[in-house]
């Protein structure tokens, strides 16, 4: 039998959605505003689920003060009132779509957790866009 929990988590960041090799016209036909060379920003929402048996003596699937903390290293301290392009080494070379954004939460959790767990990532850009990645 497997159970999820879930733990919520927010950060606010900055970005641009572009790619070097096109022109601003062309970025500014694919991306629209979010091609921004100024960059905008915007307040993530973040759900982590983990997904795994119930430990019979603790009644846990997962100790919710370890996800806790392991989002706060890996999410929020590196993420958090940042520019996710220039200050977030992932982001060097990789669009930071909400997509590819999730992806490299996932990856960043994924090595930190035991492989027994099942990881999903959602996560919100705005109320009402959002992804869900789970490897």
């Amino acid at each position: 039998m497997s159970v999820t929990v879930y733990r919520k988590a927010h950060f606010n960041a900055a970005h641009r959605l572009f790619k070097k090799e096109w022109s601003d016209e062309k970025n500014l036909e694919v991306f629209g505003k979010c091609s921004n060379p100024n960059y905008h920003g915007h307040n993530y929402e973040l759900v982590v689920g983990i997904c795994g048996p119930i430990d019979p003596e603790t009644g846990f699937v997962i100790d919710l003060k370890i996800l806790k903390e392991l989002i706060e290293k890996e999410v929020e301290e590196p993420f958090d009132h940042k520019n996710l392009n220039i200050e977030v080494t992932e982001f060097q070379k990789l669009n930071p779509t909400v997509e590819n954004i999730a992806m490299v939460i996932w990856n960043k959790l994924r090595v930190r957790l035991d492989s027994k767990y099942e990881i999903s990532v959602k996560l919100y850009e705005t109320p009402r866009n959002f992804v869900v990645y789970n490897g």
